[in-house]
């Protein structure tokens, strides 16, 4: 029977969780300058946001913040799953794949 090496898996998700946490900082950040930009521009109207100001640069910040805060929170959350699964692994019967070659015509 399999086990997961709790830390090693803690650091996989950290890593694809840091990465989608650098997807959603780039589309806030570049989401927001957009939004901003035409609000200045005046193509649109919005109550929301006055436009381009200090609130805009600092939602650059997200591209620092979010990778970060999502890499601890998918480290957080990898620990509890390595866990979980070594636990309950024990209970069940390993999942077996059986794959059929096939030819194509």
């Amino acid at each position: 029977m399999k086990r997961l090496r709790v830390l090693a898996f803690a650091k996989f998700q950290a890593i694809l969780t840091a990465l989608l946490g650098l997807l959603a900082g780039v589309l806030y950040s570049f989401g927001g300058l957009i939004l901003d930009s035409m609000v200045t521009l005046g193509w649109i109207v919005s109550d929301e946001t006055p436009g381009l100001s200090y609130g805009t640069l600092l939602a650059f910040g997200a591209l620092i913040g979010m990778p970060f805060i999502f890499a601890i929170i998918g480290f957080v959350t990898g620990i509890i799953e390595a866990i979980l699964f070594n636990i309950f692994s024990k209970w069940f019967d390993q999942i077996k794949l059986d794959f059929l070659e096939r030819k194509l015509k």
